[in-house]
C-alpha cells in the first residue's frame, strides 16, 4: 500500500504527463497538415471500411492534439490520460493487426514516411506499449502537480 502513497508519484506522474503530451502534440501535427498522407498510412493497415479511412483520418489527429493539450496544460487529466489510454490501445491492436497479416508498411505514426524511415515491427508494438503503461501511471498516480486542475480546486 505505501507504494501508492509514495510522494515520488507527484513528480514522476508531471513529467510522464509532459511527455505524453508532447509524444501526442507532435505526433498530431504532420496528420494535421497532411491529412491526405495520413488517410493513405490508415487504408494501408486494411482495418477500416474505404468509407470510414478520410473522417477517421481527419477526425484522429485533433483527438491526439486535444489530449495532448489536456496533459500539458493540466485540464482534466485524468480524461486526458484516458484518451491516451484508448488511443494506445487502437494503435496497439491496429499494429498486431497489420503484422499478423504479415503487411511491410510504415507505422504513419508520426509522419507519412517511406516503410524504410519507420517500418512497424515487434519493436513499434513495445514501444506503443510503454506508452499505454505511461499514460495507465498518470490516470492512476498523476496529482495535478502544476495544473489548471489544480488552480480550479484551489478556487473552490
Amino acid at each position: 500500500m505505501k507504494f501508492f502513497e509514495w510522494k515520488g508519484h507527484r513528480f514522476i506522474g508531471f513529467v510522464v504527463r509532459l511527455y505524453l503530451a508532447y509524444i501526442f502534440i507532435y505526433a498530431s501535427i504532420h496528420k494535421i497538415i497532411h491529412p491526405d498522407s495520413f488517410a493513405v498510412d490508415v487504408a494501408t493497415y486494411q482495418i477500416l471500411p474505404q468509407s470510414l479511412v478520410n473522417i477517421f483520418a481527419v477526425t484522429l489527429p485533433y483527438v491526439e492534439i486535444g489530449a495532448g493539450l489536456m496533459l500539458l496544460v493540466g485540464f482534466k487529466i485524468r480524461q486526458g490520460a484516458l484518451l491516451v489510454c484508448l488511443m494506445m490501445v487502437m494503435f496497439l491492436m491496429a499494429l498486431v493487426i497489420a503484422l499478423a497479416k504479415g503487411l511491410n508498411m510504415s507505422c504513419g505514426c508520426f509522419a507519412s514516411q517511406g516503410v524504410e524511415e519507420d517500418p512497424i515491427s515487434f519493436l513499434t508494438v513495445l514501444r506503443d506499449l510503454a506508452w499505454l503503461l505511461l499514460g495507465v501511471y498518470v490516470l492512476i498516480f498523476d496529482e495535478s502537480f502544476l495544473s489548471i486542475d489544480a488552480l480550479l480546486r484551489r478556487r473552490r
